[in-house]
């Protein structure tokens, strides 16, 4: 009945089925597939092929609509039972069954998969899964490979690295188009096909019959489910509807495609074959189900704006008008052609809302598109429908991965790509409509990096699909929705379009995919060889470049601050290089050898003409208009690269492609524009644009951007001025840089285009481009790897640099594509040649360094190159900053002592084809410039820097290295009329116009300068301040003397030069040039009276050099010319002396470089020397200056006072730092007044830091030390074996915390509280090994009143955050530490008085009776005084530090003997956290490790005083037990055993000690001290003896008891170990403790045979650990040094040193532990009394009995994990671990680096009450201090309490580096050192105070 049923789910209301053929019905599912596949299988096979369509139709039918599936009611009325999507699960169940034709399914599979000829991997993901891409291997730089296929295949050595896929991917392992097959894994090495059986016909069969009616079913799904939405929005909801419903179909197809190859192929043939799709799709069946369907699928064609071509059919459409089109269209009409008409959908509503409204978009006539492209689809197999509705369905993930997982079947390869090509119009309009953009942009990158970096398919699909002409024109109609009016020039005429870069598409980067995609194929030689020969395409691409010329235009503000900074700047920049700089970059790769000349012509040739299309479109002859800069002129830069391709690699003639002279001055206008512009925003000329314009400068300069953008404008502007008259070029250069009015030898001048206080840095702008211009040589010669040497050089120099910053730096080709890869060879030679490595290095508490690279030596003293550094900087520090470290350099090599000047570099040799450029350095232009600059200089005109002459210098210098070989071309001024500047050199040559002496020159001064009012001929203005001229008239004025240098007017010469230019070229071009006149340029209000003055100079530019080294070196006739001495000189020119230096020595290497070149030039210089310069007469001073000097004097003295102050401070607080800081040095700086050990008995005094006074601590006001307090669990993590544990990487490796320290104590309280009385448990133990609580001090005090007023202030200061005020958190008001409390200091003496100190002679029983006396007296709470109050309230402190479980453990809660147990364990965690800073042992002796910044005897006064209240009962005080034999022994034994005291022998001994102690009313006598430990000693030692006993053996035990027995009687039998050992063995044996040694036990047993060493080692081992902690609290009650020693010695000198050992016991050479002993009564007597208690114990429970011994104390020191070598083994195991709690892989996975624990940090899934997995781990682990290793970034966290911090890294990459977040992916390996640091800090308790960066956690980590 199975098929009925599924046939009346699907059907609706059942209806009569006459026609099933009986058996179908009866049978089950298998039964019939198996019928059905036998029917098949005869040779004739029509009948059992009609039954199985009959079947399909019925199961598969898509009739019932999806709404109802989707609603549950329906679907139940409607079919009778079965849900929603109960008939879908019956027709899956029926595809699986015939699929299998009878057989099991899953059989049925793995039968498939035995035929998988598995040659390629192709594993699909998706985005954020982890995979690697090898460099070395890939021959597509989109190769990657799933981790399983790399770790398999062997990639030692290679450039590789680990990254997280964005998009999603697939593997290619196995193919050998995209990877090198010596990458391949072992799986897809063998070319497996060859030995793979054929197929046999009958498994695939049915699926051929099945498969076309799912598929189709599955298209009849998709048509159904969509609705065209109603108003321009997609309603999401009811698509991810259709699709949930899906899911289960498209898996299964999901699945099938894993089933392999002969799978895959079967699929292959359904989705393409087109008859298939025809039979079933075309709707022309009397179906009328199919007929709707096929209706549906028209309606949606139509409404994508796209036409079904066949217009055959009944429902036929007409091409749609423009006014139907939809969102998608607009813009580009459709076939009926209205051109320009703007639609009125909401498109325009949508501009209002983003403030763009005013500006009306733009539409292009689109009839010269090709209309086919964009509006055509025809559907012709099941593929390509399938892609259309996956393209409608916006890309859904599953549709996308089962499109992908069939790609490694190559006959589906082809197809696909070529109806997703066909399809490619679509997926723009899609994109463009989607509002989830971002998604769907990566789904079809995900598709389409699969099929475009195959070069073959590439290649294919161009050709036979036109794949290059859809891109370039998608691409176009995608820009051409937002263009906008350009503003350029002129505003109201201009005819150019630009993009908006406003736009949702610009801003949201909504083009990425397409352009990535073009970039990708035009990665492929052989495609981008058909882009470059295809002149249509070029001619439309340069159109689409033309959209991006001279977008987002900026006007500078004038007046008002602009009120919104628009940020539009990022999406122009992005435009730029994405769509316009990357696809250049990639058709560059291909123009490298002579061969491909032809295509370089092609696209110079159309660039070009776009070019002068767009000059005239913005109506542009000479002037750009004022105030406005552009930073995008891609045109320019495509032009200027391929010319440079071309001279350098293709061997192409420069002339030929180079335009005429009246083109190239309008190229230069632009890309000189922005270098002004840059200079005009560094001298804050734009600040009322707001930030955003800096912005821009930077990153047009910045290391991504600027070889698309800064090096191709500079290259530009070096090949025009190579080809232009360098006057006019000069010209240009200062009107552009508006500072020509500057340039005149009068003192004074009239600005109009330039503020003053901007004019000097828009002149050292000037001359700082023209520098670089000049000096550049990136494009005009260098060869590669000489460019990334001086780029690296110029990188290193500013600053030192990690190696990935480095590489981040050095702009490489930007193109991905382009396969020259960052980290290339030649990169890391080059950075070994010019580099050396710092490793890292580590200072506690000093910040993380990382491995850093600097510049060698040699570096610096021959490459450093301030022009590259200049033009690389993107902000101006850097510059400063490589200038101090060269000053540095020099200073520490000893080459030069003051400040020196920027060195002048030697340069590489021009390129013949750019040696006109050196004309500009010998022009009369320049050189009136640079004469006019020194002569201002000189005369100290205002405006004018050190810089400036520098650059000026730099300049003559350069001119002087590139002169013309002879001197005598004085060539006559015959070209053209005569120019005024002939009238200030005659020829052009530097060399000879430097020696050519300027007698008089006319200038035009304002009438109020001071050289109108003298005689005009005698004036030499020697006296007054300069400054400058420019004057605006045109006429020449004609020579009135020969002498005098005439009114020099740049602009007017430029104007001239031009004319002349276009005259000339325009002559044959009849057309009328309209000169812009400067009218814009003319300064607002009246123009200042100029008047012409005559100036007396009588200089040269050798002349006025001498002089100024007179002037620099402050010394008369400094200068002596060097080769009147050494006539060597002149030979042999390169002098090192002269390479670094300051101006002095510049000027000194310019004159030796020009009498060098000409002798006229040494004659000259030497006579010049001769003629003594007269003295300059000393200046008078006057009285009021006399005044300001006194005055500056005295402000001199008071600052160098101030700054000495200031330094002193600076050094007591770093001294002070260091010592907070450094966790292991004995502190020996400051002696910080706490507790010195000094002799007398003042009273102690403490400093106040708040309040700054001293005095003791008093009862009413009480002093305290600032304290940290801190839960810790590190003593907890002892463990007993030396070997640490590792992190688990595998599954097997876990870590089990029995043998931990705080497990240990545990299981033994639990134990001793099963069986005795609870109180009686509480003190025969110490608890605190886990959530103890540490106090730590940084060594300050203050008055306990000053602290609250302190407290008060911070909560009132919002600002300090990073601390909770609240908690009681602050830092000290002194050194900044992080605490939390106040310990109040006792009053009284430093150091308990010599009275307390003085041993007496009382024997050892007074001694005892007094402590007991003492200890018996209550302790009454002291009266209320302010101390006490205090006392009592840092007690609460110091309770509320830990969790209550970790107090809490008694069996009645709230019971006192908690408090006390609580108590005295704080002073045991304390001494024993202190004995493990200093190593485990006190060999080191000396102060303690926290040096006079301990503050255990503050604590011990305050627990003490707290510990008195609760006085035990004098019965029960463990002191009787130890010091008096009780006589009715029988009388303990009651009748209720579960009250038994714990039996004196399994009680802790230091916890004795610190209760007998704490008991103790304070100060302590120390005489009373050594009486307790003496008594401890006794027991000790007898716990030492019994733990020994059990240990051995049967034999051994006896052999010992008559070996001691036998000398019993002897005088020292008490102080005899083997005396006391017999004696023990021979009480115990009464009892049962040693029967139990059955079998079992002799296991355990140690075989080693004892001698006396190794039993007296055992001994000494036992009781050391307590006479460590005895020796501490000794030190810090009474303040007395720790002796050092060697290890071996340590026993013998703590018990001397506690007085155990008497001083004649000394000497004795084998040192035997058992001297020591002093018994207060007779020793065998109460060794009986306590062995009684055990034996009467073990009677009855013999186990526990000897499990609770005391064993030998083991605890190894604390140590974190041990962490494997390779990072990647700890990544690839934890990455995808699942969570235990929730079963989910976390997306933020971490790890206790304490325990091991697997934690989700921020998971949700883990929370409990609120408390998210880490925090809560952080409190059971580390009680509140947790430390995770955040697997997916490699980085620790710390959660200390409730802060949390970043800590950093403790792997680094090869080179020294962290990888937070693995960005680069490269491998990374431990740091020991770092991992020493963190383990260091956690058991030092440091964390809050060495890490700086404290955030709160909430609870949500």
């Amino acid at each position: 009945m199975a098929a009925a049923a599924a046939a009346a789910a699907v059907g609706g209301p059942q209806p009569p089925q006459p026609e099933l053929p009986a058996p179908g019905l009866s049978l089950d599912k298998a039964a019939t597939a198996a019928h059905l596949k036998a029917a098949l299988s005869r040779p004739d096979n029509r009948a059992g092929a009609e039954e199985l369509q009959a079947l399909l139709e019925r199961v598969l039918s898509a009739e019932r609509p999806l709404t109802a599936a989707a609603d549950g009611e329906e679907a139940a009325a409607a079919g009778g039972g079965g849900g929603p999507g109960a008939a879908e699960e019956e027709a899956l169940e029926w595809c699986k069954c015939l699929l299998a034709g009878g057989g099991g399914y899953d059989e049925f599979c793995a039968a498939v998969r035995a035929y998988d000829p598995a040659a390629l991997c192709g594993l699909v993901w998706t985005a954020n899964f982890v995979a690697y891409r090898c460099r070395t291997c890939g021959i597509s730089p989109c190769m990657s490979l799933c981790a399983e296929c790399f770790h398999q295949g062997d990639h030692t050595g290679h450039d590789f690295n680990m990254f997280r896929s964005q998009a999603g991917g697939a593997c290619d392992c196995g193919d050998s188009n995209v990877m090198r097959e010596s990458g391949f894994c072992k799986r897809h090495q063998i070319k497996s096909s060859s030995n793979i059986p054929c197929v046999p016909k009958d498994l695939l069969m049915m699926s051929e019959f099945v498969l076309p009616r799912f598929i189709f079913c599955l298209i009849q799904y998709l048509r159904e489910g969509y609705n065209e939405p109603a108003a321009d929005v997609p309603s999401e909801k009811d698509l991810n509807k259709v699709l949930q419903l899906l899911e289960p179909q498209i898996s299964f197809l999901e699945d099938l495609t894993k089933m392999g190859g002969a799978m895959r192929s079967v699929l292959t043939q359904v989705l393409t074959n087109q008859q298939n799709y025809k039979d079933l799709t075309s709707g022309l069946g009397e179906n009328a189900c199919a007929k709707k369907s096929h209706e549906k699928y028209l309606i949606a064609l139509k409404s994508s704006g796209l036409t079904y071509p066949e217009d055959k059919l009944v429902y036929g459409v007409q091409e749609p008008s423009a006014g139907t089109s939809t969102l998608a269209v607009q813009g580009f009409a459709g076939a009926a052609g209205t051109f320009g008409q703007l639609d009125s959908s909401d498109e325009e509503d949508q501009d209002g809302s983003q403030g763009l409204g005013k500006r009306k978009r733009v539409k292009l006539s689109s009839s010269t598109k090709d209309q086919s492209i964009m509006d055509v689809l025809k559907h012709k197999s099941f593929l390509e429908e399938l892609l259309f509705w996956t393209i409608k369905y916006e890309f859904p993930q599953k549709m996308v991965t089962f499109l992908l997982n069939m790609l490694p079947d190559q006959e589906y390869k082809v197809a696909f790509t070529k109806t997703f090509v066909q399809h490619y119009a679509f997926i723009m309009k899609t994109l463009k409509k989607s509002h989830e953009s971002d998604t769907m942009s990566n789904r079809i990158v995900h598709i389409s990096v699969q099929l475009f970096s195959n070069e073959e398919l590439a290649r294919q699909v161009t050709e036979e699909c036109q794949l290059l002409d859809i891109m370039v024109t998608v691409l176009l109609y995608m820009m051409e929705s937002c263009l906008i009016k350009s503003e350029l020039q002129d505003e109201e005429n201009s005819l150019h379009v630009v993009v908006n870069c406003g736009e949702a598409l610009l801003k949201n980067n909504t083009y990425w995919p397409l352009v990535s995609d073009f970039i990708n194929i035009l990665s492929h030689q052989s495609v981008a060889k058909r882009f470059l020969e295809d002149h249509g395409l070029l001619v439309t691409w340069m159109n689409f470049v033309s959209f991006f010329q001279g977008m987002n235009l900026n006007k500078r503000e004038l007046n008002e601050h602009v009120e919104f900074e628009s940020q539009t700047y990022y999406a122009a920049f992005a435009a730029e290089l994405e769509a316009c700089a990357q696809p250049m970059w990639g058709l560059l790769s291909h123009c490298k050898v002579r061969e491909t000349q032809e295509y370089t012509r092609n696209v110079v040739r159309y660039c070009l003409e776009a070019l002068q299309d767009w000059f005239d479109a913005i109506n542009f002859v000479d002037e750009p208009a004022p105030n406005q800069v552009t930073f995008h002129l891609p045109l320019h830069r495509y032009y200027a690269m391929f010319l440079s391709k071309a001279v350098k690699c293709q061997e192409l003639d420069l002339d030929s492609v180079l335009p005429d002279q009246e083109m190239l001055m309008k190229l230069m206008i632009h890309p000189l524009q922005i270098q002004a512009s840059l200079a005009e925003i560094h001298s804050n000329m734009w600040v009322r644009n707001g930030l955003q314009i800096k912005g821009q400068a930077m990153t047009y300069v910045q290391s991504h951007f600027c070889n698309s953008m800064i090096d191709p404008d500079i290259y530009l502007l070096q090949v025009c001025a190579s080809r232009l008259d360098p006057d006019y070029f000069i010209s240009s250069v200062f009107e552009r840089f508006k500072v020509v009015d500057l340039l005149t030898m009068a003192s004074q001048h009239q600005n109009t285009v330039l503020d003053a206080e901007h004019e000097r840095s828009m002149l050292e702008g000037a001359l700082t481009f023209l520098v670089i211009l000049l000096s550049l040589r990136l494009h005009l010669g260098m060869s590669d790897d000489e460019i990334l040497r001086a780029e690296m050089v110029a990188q290193l120099c500013m600053n030192d640099r990690t190696h990935s910053s480095l590489l981040d730096l050095i702009p490489e080709n930007p193109n991905p594509k382009s396969g020259i890869i960052p980290g290339s060879y030649s990169f890391e030679s080059v950075l070994s040649a010019v580099a050396d490595f710092k490793a890292p290095v580590f200072e506690p508490g000093g910040s993380m360094q990382q491995g850093m690279y600097t510049p060698k030596a040699e570096v610096w003293d021959q490459e450093f190159d301030p022009v590259m550094v200049i033009l690389r900087t993107v902000y101006r520090r850097d510059v400063q900053s490589a200038m101090d470290r060269y000053t540095a350099f020099l200073k520490q090599s000893g080459k030069f002592p003051g400040n020196p000047w920027p060195p002048y570099k030697k340069r590489t040799p021009l390129h013949p084809s750019y040696k006109g450029l050196m004309r500009l350095l010998h022009c009369k232009t320049l050189h009136i410039v640079l004469f006019t600059l020194l002569y201002k200089i000189l005369m100290d005109h205002q405006n004018l820097s050190e810089h400036v002459l520098c650059m000026v210098l730099y300049l003559i210098e350069l001119g002087l290295e590139n002169s013309a070989e002879e001197e005598s071309d004085e060539e006559a001024s015959v070209c053209g009329p005569e120019r005024c500047h002939d009238s200030w050199f005659p020829g052009s040559n530097l060399v000879s116009n430097m020696r050519h002496f300027i007698n008089y020159v006319r200038v035009r001064v304002p009438e109020t300068a001071p050289e109108v009012k003298r005689d005009s001929l005698a004036s030499t203005s020697s006296d007054s301040l300069s400054s400058l001229q420019s004057s605006r008239r045109p006429k020449v004025l004609q020579r009135e003397n020969s002498g005098t240098a005439q009114v020099f007017s740049l602009v007017a010469e430029r104007r001239k030069k031009f004319q002349e230019i276009i005259n000339r070229s325009s002559s044959e071009a009849n057309q009328v040039v309209r000169p812009k006149t400067s009218s814009k340029w003319s300064a607002p209000g009246s123009a200042p009276q100029l008047t012409t003055a005559i100036l007396e100079i009588k200089e040269s530019i050798l002349s006025l050099l001498i002089k100024l080294h007179h002037k620099l070196s402050g010394k008369q006739n400094s200068y002596y010319p060097p080769w009147l001495d050494d006539i060597e000189i002149l030979i042999q020119p390169e002098i090192p002396k002269y390479n670094h230096g300051d101006g002095i020595t510049a000027v000194e290497r310019i004159l030796l470089k020009a009498a060098l070149q000409s002798r006229m030039n040494k004659r000259i210089i030497e006579e010049i020397c001769r003629k003594v310069t007269p003295p300059v007469p000393p200046k008078k001073i006057t009285a009021a200056e006399k005044k300001t000097l006194d005055k500056e004097e005295r402000r001199q003295k008071a600052r160098e006072r101030q700054q000495k102050l200031l330094a002193e401070f600076a050094s007591r607080q770093k001294s002070f730092m260091e010592t907070a800081m450094d966790v292991d040095s004995p502190e020996n700086d400051i002696p910080m007044e706490i507790t010195t050990a000094e002799p007398q008995v003042s009273e102690a005094v403490y400093d106040c830091v708040i309040c700054g006074q001293s005095g003791p601590s008093s009862e009413d006001r009480p002093t305290g030390l600032v304290v940290l307090l801190q839960a810790s669990s590190v003593l907890g993590q002892c463990r007993d074996n030396i070997e640490p544990k590792k992190l688990p990487i595998t599954e097997e490796e876990q870590i089990y915390p029995w043998d931990t320290c705080a497990a240990v104590h545990d299981v033994r309280l639990s134990l001793l509280q099963r069986y005795f009385k609870d109180s009686s448990c509480l003190l025969a133990v110490s608890i605190g090994w886990e959530g103890g609580v540490y106090v730590q001090t940084c060594g300050h005090t203050l008055h306990i009143d000053c602290h609250k007023s302190y407290m008060e202030s911070l909560r009132n200061d919002q600002v300090l955050q990073g601390f909770s005020v609240d908690k009681g958190e602050f830092t000290c008001p002194l050194c900044r530490q992080f605490a939390n409390s106040v310990l109040p200091c006792y009053p009284g003496s430093n150091v308990e008085s010599n009275l307390w100190q003085r041993p007496s002679n009382k024997s050892i029983q007074d001694l005892i009776k007094e402590v007991e006396e003492l200890q018996g007296r209550p302790g009454a709470f002291p009266s209320e005084t302010n101390l006490s109050k205090e006392m009592e309230s840092v007690m609460k402190d110091i309770k509320n530090t830990t969790q209550k479980k970790y107090r809490d453990y008694s069996k009645t809660p709230g019971s006192p003997d908690n408090d006390f147990l609580f108590m005295y364990s704080v002073a045991r965690t304390n001494l024993e956290l202190e004995l493990i800073h200093r190593g485990g042992n006190l060999c080191s002796g000396g102060a303690s490790t926290a040096g006079k910044r301990s503050c255990l005897n503050q604590l011990f006064h305050v627990l003490a005083l707290h510990m008195r209240l609760y006085s035990i009962d004098s019965e029960y005080n463990p002191w009787r037990k130890l010091t008096q034999l009780v006589e009715e022994v029988n009388s303990q034994q009651g009748n209720e055993e579960q009250q038994l005291e714990v039996p004196i022998l399994y009680h802790d001994v230091t916890s004795l000690l610190l209760i007998q102690i704490l008991m103790m009313p304070q100060p302590l006598r120390k005489d009373h001290f050594t009486c307790i430990v003496k008594v401890l000693f006794t027991l000790l030692y007898t716990q030492a003896l019994v733990a020994l006993s059990v240990k051995c053996n049967e034999e051994d035990r006896s052999a010992w008891k008559h070996t001691g027995a036998l000398k019993k009687n002897t005088c020292d039998a008490e102080k005899s170990y083997e005396v006391l050992l017999s004696f023990v063995i021979s009480e115990l044996s009464k009892g049962k403790l040693y029967h139990e040694e059955g079998t079992q036990e002799c296991a355990m047993v140690s075989p080693i045979a004892w001698s006396p060493e190794s039993m007296e080692k055992y001994l000494q081992d036992f009781c050391l650990p307590f006479l460590r902690i005895t020796s501490l609290l000794q030190h810090h009650l009474f303040g007395e040094d720790l002796p050092s020693c060697q290890e071996e010695e340590e026993f013998s000198v703590l018990s001397s040193c506690l007085g155990l050992l008497p001083t004649f016991y000394q000497t004795e050479h084998p040192f035997i532990s058992a001297s020591c002993l002093d018994w207060p009564v007779p020793a065998f007597d109460i060794i009986s009394q306590w062995c009684f208690e055990i034996n009467s114990f073990t009677e009855r429970h013999a186990e526990q009995g000897k499990a609770l011994l005391i064993q030998e104390s083991r605890w190894k020191l604390p140590h974190l994990l041990q962490l494997p070598e390779n990072y990647n083994t700890i990544f690839q195991y934890y990455h995808r671990k699942t969570c235990s709690v929730c079963t989910k892989v976390p997306k933020d996975p971490a790890v206790c680096l304490v325990c091991g624990t697997f934690v989700c940090l921020k998971g949700l899934c883990c929370k409990q009450q609120s408390y998210c997995e880490c925090v809560l781990h952080s409190q059971n682990c580390g009680a509140g201090t947790g430390i995770f290793l955040l697997i997916n970034a490699s980085v620790i966290i710390i959660i200390r309490g409730h802060r949390f911090c970043l800590w950093g890294s403790v792997y680094l990459d090869a080179h020294g580096e962290e990888d937070r977040d693995l960005r680069r992916g490269k491998p990374l390996y431990i740091c020991k050192e770092r991992y020493k640091v963190l383990e260091q800090q956690w058991i030092s308790h440091t964390f809050d105070h060495i890490n700086k960066r404290w955030g709160p956690h909430y609870n949500g980590l």
